[in-house]
């Protein structure tokens, strides 16, 4: 029996490929298996190649797989896409409806299913997706009914016939394969798992579920991916908890309705991808000068332009750090898990609060749509911090019966802060240059002591923040020290094991605060390593460049890959092996 394997199906987009795998992928969840998968498809509603390829192991997974053990195709694209995958004792099970072929100088087995057929006799074609997953949970070696919860969750308010009918689809599909294959049946059996509970979810998913959590109660966005799915979470669940979600018509307007709603007291948040961020550029600057909290989710994906909308990139990480002009504080948060982006997004919604200034929680495509298991999240550690916020306190006149003070000269930086109505708290509020009660002013010394207030809010954040990078330092010192950003960890920590066992001795540190960055914690792991390797995928080594600026002159060996697809662990190992390698021809 198998530990673990890969599996992947592919059609055209509107085939129902993702319910295929959402199907067949829920139910293995619900029997206690881990689970990481990856959906590649088209930037169209219909039409064009799409696969979803999940990894399913009876043990933890930190990435998606290197091949493929299972392939599941619905026409002859997928098979001639994806069969380079394919291990050598692989297998693809294909619909009769379009008499498949096996590519010419790939050894696998075939076998051919009347996916087609068998749903449309069954009373409709669309049932051929659960005639696929019957003929995998044959293969798997797992009974039909490990389905039933699943399809009656989807399926019982359109009736008990309907769920029934789908059952019979997978149970048929199962029958006829098991009837194909006869003695041949692929040894691809699962092992049992041990059935515990476990979420099945995505980055967005848990973006979604962490701002409620914190209480906000708002949320105004744009349609766009990879962020939509947040925005979606949002409208379903807010309302339960009084909030609202208002759908705006373009990114600006999100931002700037944001900034409103934080500044009346609710904690408010958007959330775009890289060109709904560069919209947002005036609006964070406005956020930063009025020193009104606000937070922004930022689902990175293949630009420029429109670029890649639905493929895998780095690239908007200068682009949060530099793209408002002037100078501003902020704070840029990168998670590297789908638990760690709950927690995140949960803290950056205090640390908006608490230094008053825009955060970027940032993802990128992998992580907000890649699905995957993820342990019980801990409640327990959710806690809510306002910072300065004189919510419910009595503010006392003034004797001058001048304006409150809202951007009062502070040791911290950050001022005392108030919410429209509250007695004796009247102050101006304005995007130009202001004194302490909000009131424009041009004043040099007024400029400069303002400038240094707003600037020194953030100096000590990497010292306060929580982990500010993730450490995997099994040596003193290292051969090598890989560093990586957001999806990368997982791939990383694959990788790792198959270095150490070449013998080269590995660190890895994944980079959780980008700004300000955490300069002290990551310089000691630099200098104890002999050579220094970042992985990204964009073209222009930002991540690289951005450490650089931070810490000095570093010797960095570039690992980019920016074609739209996430790193793999085997090309990982490859990479980084080869760079040791000819370190040490060169020593």
């Amino acid at each position: 029996m198998r530990e673990q394997l890969s599996w992947k199906v592919g059609g055209q987009q509107g085939e129902g490929i993702e319910s295929t795998g959402e199907i067949f992928a829920s139910a293995l969840n619900r029997h206690g298996y881990y689970l990481f998968g990856y959906r590649h498809f088209s930037s169209r509603i219909k039409g064009g190649h799409t696969n979803n390829k999940i990894r399913v192991s009876t043990s933890p997974l930190n990435s998606i797989s290197d091949d493929l053990n299972i392939l599941v195709a619905f026409d002859q694209e997928t098979i001639d896409v994806n069969i380079h995958e394919l291990r050598e004792d692989g297998i693809i099970i294909a619909d009769a409806k379009f008499n498949p072929v096996v590519t010419e100088g790939y050894d696998v087995r075939l076998f051919v299913v009347p996916f087609t057929e068998i749903a449309t006799e069954l009373g409709t074609s669309l049932m051929k997706n659960m005639v696929a997953v019957g003929a995998s949970s044959a293969i798997l070696g797992l009974e039909p009914d490990t389905y039933q919860d699943v399809v009656e969750d989807l399926f019982l308010k359109k009736g008990t016939s309907v769920v029934e009918k789908n059952m019979e689809a997978i149970r048929q599909g199962a029958a006829y394969f098991r009837k194909e294959a006869g003695t041949n049946m692929p040894e691809l059996q699962l092992a049992p798992a041990d059935g515990k509970k476990r979420m099945f979810m995505i980055g967005n998913d848990a973006i979604g579920m962490g701002a409620v959590a914190a209480g906000s109660r708002f949320m105004a966005a744009y349609p766009i991916t990879p962020a939509s799915e947040i925005m979606e979470y949002m409208i379903e669940k807010l309302p339960e908890f009084g909030g609202t979600v208002i759908q705006t018509e373009d990114e600006i307007a999100a931002c700037t309705m944001a900034i409103g709603a934080n500044y009346a007291g609710v904690r408010s948040f958007t959330a775009s991808a890289g060109p709904g961020l560069s919209l947002m550029a005036e609006a964070i600057g406005l956020s930063g000068m009025t020193e009104q909290p606000l937070v922004i989710m930022d689902t990175q994906r293949g630009g420029p332009s429109t670029g890649l909308p639905t493929k895998q990139e780095q690239s908007d990480l200068m682009a949060m750090i530099y793209s408002t002009h002037g100078d501003i504080p902020k704070i840029v948060i990168t998670p590297s898990t789908v638990e760690e982006a709950f927690y995140d997004t949960v803290e950056a919604f205090n640390l908006a609060e608490e230094y008053q200034c825009p955060v970027i929680l940032v993802t990128d495509l992998a992580l907000s749509l890649g699905k995957q298991t993820v342990e019980p999240l801990d409640y327990s550690r959710v806690e809510i911090r306002r910072g300065a916020l004189q919510l419910g306190e009595e503010i006392p006149e003034r004797e001058d019966k001048a304006y409150y003070k809202r951007y009062e000269l502070t040791e911290s930086g950050v001022s005392n802060r108030v919410i429209p109505g509250m007695k004796n708290g009247i102050h101006h509020v304005t995007g130009v240059e202001h004194d302490e009660t909000g009131k424009p002013s041009e004043s040099p010394e007024n400029r400069k002591n303002q400038m240094d207030k707003r600037m020194r809010k953030v100096a000590n954040l990497p010292k306060q923040f929580k982990n500010p990078i993730f450490v995997d330092a099994k040596h003193a010192e290292s051969d090598l020290l890989v560093i990586g950003v957001n999806s990368t960890r997982g791939t990383i920590a694959e990788a790792m094991p198959r270095l150490e066992a070449d013998g080269i001795k590995v660190n890895h540190a994944q980079i959780r605060l980008l700004h300000p960055f955490p300069t002290d914690e990551l310089k000691p792991l630099i200098d104890r390593a002999k050579k220094v390797v970042v992985v990204e995928n964009n073209a222009t080594a930002q991540l690289a460049n951005i450490i650089k600026m931070n810490i000095g002159n570093v010797k960095i060996e570039n690992v980019l890959k920016y074609d739209g697809n996430p790193f793999l662990p085997g090309e990982l190992h490859e990479t980084c092996k080869e760079l040791h390698d000819v370190s040490k021809e060169l020593v």
